[in-house]
């Protein structure tokens, strides 16, 4: 075994900033983070080709006493935490001391700062864990730092640093969280100095909430509050109507500390209860007051994993609050929930403790008094002495068992006797009187080859009944009845024809009188923008228009007249939840959702003859029994079951049916 030994100080501190600075994100994190627990009202990120080149923190809090700047740059180093007591009632958002050693092991940092009581500043210059300069600045109140060349020193942690749109996606989406968390502080954020974005800092969320996410959706936003003992919970849910298709839009908020936790995020979607379309998710504010003392930050070094005490209790909170929040918005009931529980009703007594029978005659139903314990049982010994002895069998007759009596061969000799020849010669006289067809043959041959191969179901003979509260299409065929979903149906029938057709279309473009405005958050803009060519291959085409805002002058002539806006969001959405989506998949993905959106919805009554072409479409479909999003056309009731449902069948004890 090799000797052990002591790592150096900066092979240490880069070996722990493989865990806190994963990325140019992660360094605005630690530094605004810092600027916060300063006490500061004030700050601003600059960032250059999205912080891989310079990101510059500058914030007007508290600030850093002269004597106390060197010691900042050591790791384990902080003024968040005494004791242990402090470190289980965390009230900052850092406080492992691990921030500014991490990056100063990576980066070349230039720190500049300076306390209002304070005549003069400090200027301090680390670069890869070596300091090179300290000394006094003019330097107002507050802290600057400047943090160059990231990563210059451990270039394998830089070659898997993605495009810079998506560098800098998700700096704004860290300033978008720490915005949401810190109402009462006024942010700005410049890319190679093009304003991002900038808040108030008012302290109102709202506010916050329209900065980030445009007026336009702020306004379909609501606001809830709701506490309990040991938890308060407000903030603003988006109404069913604005969804979007990610989970991503959800911020989850502890004592102003933006985290992630899969069974909070759960009870905010049970809030909606049915309200959401499946696979849509919600924009969300979620903001979290609770006592230091029932949660543990101290989980893992980015510290947005905690452990939450009393977990479920403030999950129950949360999916109370959105939920009597929302029905406020919208009283219909859940069909799916009442499915899916059983309603509390009054039970009804058993038929044990009744005094009166029904005993079913031809034509109506006859009250008889109770029978007694003993005749009760007589009855049934009756009856099943009755059964037995109807399903005992008969003896077999001397002549049936002579007939049917085997020939054994136990000697050679024996197969010269009289009663193999008698045997030879019958069999003979049968093979004699009925030829032998070979196609009979050819036809056994196949059905025992099919029976050993699936049989591809066929779709039955629909023949139209009527229609059942303007959604389900009655339809009968020789096996029994029918219910048709006609939107489900007609969703399959477009599908299948969109999907042939939008393969085949040209690249043949649509002039807009009007051209299409399109608004979107700086995260989803700074996405969209990396991938305007590969939309553009696809005959989406966009053009900056002002920030965060886009225009398209022309689409694809295979758009439906009406729908060119809600067609072009929804596949720009796609792109932004997947951006490996192929060609292939997205037009199938665009099919799904033009037949969607283009089929017949409930409620929407049909006359005869729509609802019998609707039935020939689905019948002519490659697969037409199940939508495309899986849920079923059709479900059928056996002639069987509906026997048994008005008890024309009966099932007694031996398991023969008797038809009434």
């Amino acid at each position: 075994m090799a000797k052990i030994h002591e790592l150096a100080t900066v092979l240490a501190d880069q070996i722990a900033a493989g865990e806190v600075i994963e990325r140019p994100a992660s360094v605005v994190k630690e530094l605004v983070e810092n600027a916060i627990d300063a006490n500061s009202t004030q700050i601003d990120i600059y960032v250059k080709e999205a912080g891989i080149k310079e990101v510059t923190v500058i914030d007007n809090g508290e600030g850093i006493a002269a004597e106390d700047v060197p010691l900042a740059f050591f790791r384990h180093a902080t003024s968040k935490i005494k004791d242990r007591q402090d470190l289980f009632q965390v009230n900052t958002l850092g406080f492992r001391g691990e921030a500014l050693p991490s990056i100063a092991s990576v980066a070349d940092v230039c720190l500049e700062t300076a306390l209002q009581t304070e005549t003069q500043g400090t200027f301090y210059h680390v670069r890869g864990g070596e300091v090179t300069a300290h000394k006094p600045a003019a330097m107002r109140q507050g802290t600057k730092i400047t943090v160059t060349d990231l990563f210059y020193n451990t270039p394998a942690r830089l070659k898997y640093l993605s495009s810079l749109q998506t560098e800098l996606a998700a700096i704004s989406d860290i300033v978008n969280r720490l915005a949401l968390s810190h109402g009462e502080i006024a942010f700005a954020l410049y890319n190679n100095g093009k304003r991002i974005l900038q808040t108030a800092g008012n302290g109102k969320l709202i506010q916050t909430v329209s900065a980030i996410y445009g007026i336009q959706n702020a306004r379909q936003m609501v606001a809830f509050s709701g506490e309990d003992l040991d938890f308060k919970v407000q903030g603003y849910v988006s109404l069913p109507k604005l969804t979007r298709a990610s989970r991503n839009y959800i911020s989850l908020l502890i004592n102003g500390r933006y985290i992630k936790n899969k069974q909070l995020l759960k009870a905010v979607l049970q809030g909606y209860g049915s309200k959401l379309m499946v696979g849509r998710y919600p924009i969300g504010v979620i903001d979290i007051h609770l006592d230091p003392l029932l949660v543990d930050v101290n989980v893992h070094p980015t510290k947005q994993e905690v452990r939450i005490s009393k977990e479920e209790q403030l999950a129950n909170l949360i999916e109370q609050t959105i939920y009597a929040r929302l029905a406020k918005e919208n009283l219909i009931p859940s069909a799916l929930e009442n499915l899916g529980s059983k309603p509390k009703t009054k039970r009804e007594p058993k038929a044990e403790q009744l005094d009166f029978t029904l005993a079913e005659t031809s034509d109506s139903y006859e009250v008889k008094p109770k029978r007694s314990t003993a005749e009760i049982t007589q009855v049934l010994m009756g009856s099943s002495l009755a059964q037995t002895q109807e399903t005992t069998p008969k003896p077999a007759k001397a002549q049936d068992v002579a007939l049917t009596k085997p020939v054994i061969i136990e000697d050679k000799r024996q197969l010269d006797s009289d009663e193999l020849k008698a045997w030879d010669e019958k069999y003979r006289a049968k093979v004699q009187a009925k030829p032998i067809n070979t196609a009979e043959l050819e036809v056994e041959h196949a059905d025992d080859q099919s029976s050993q191969t699936p049989v591809k179901e066929k779709f039955p003979g629909l023949t139209y009944i009527g229609q059942l509260h303007g959604t389900y299409l009655l339809a009968q065929a020789a096996d029994g009845l029918y219910l048709v979903d006609q939107h489900a149906a007609q969703e399959r029938c477009k599908y299948e024809y969109y999907r042939e057709a939008i393969g085949e279309v040209s690249k043949a473009q649509q002039e807009l009188l009007v051209p299409i405005i399109l608004s979107y958050p700086t995260t989803d803009t700074l996405k969209i923008s990396e991938n305007r060519a590969k939309l553009a291959e696809l005959g989406i085409e966009l053009e900056e228009f002002g920030q965060n805002t886009f225009i398209v002058r022309r689409h694809p002539t295979w758009f439906i007249k009406g729908q060119e806006e809600d067609t072009i969001r929804e596949m720009i959405e796609w792109f932004l939840e997947d951006h490996k989506l192929t060609v292939a998949k997205f037009r199938e993905k665009t099919a799904i959702m033009m037949s969607c959106k283009r089929s017949i919805k409930a409620n929407h009554h049909l006359d005869d003859f729509q609802a019998k072409a609707l039935l020939e479409q689905l019948a002519k479909c490659n697969n037409p029994f199940n939508c495309p999003h899986g849920r079923p056309t059709l479900v059928h009731f056996r002639n069987l079951e509906l026997e048994r449902m008005f008890k024309r069948i009966q099932d007694p004890h031996q398991g023969k049916q008797t038809e009434l």
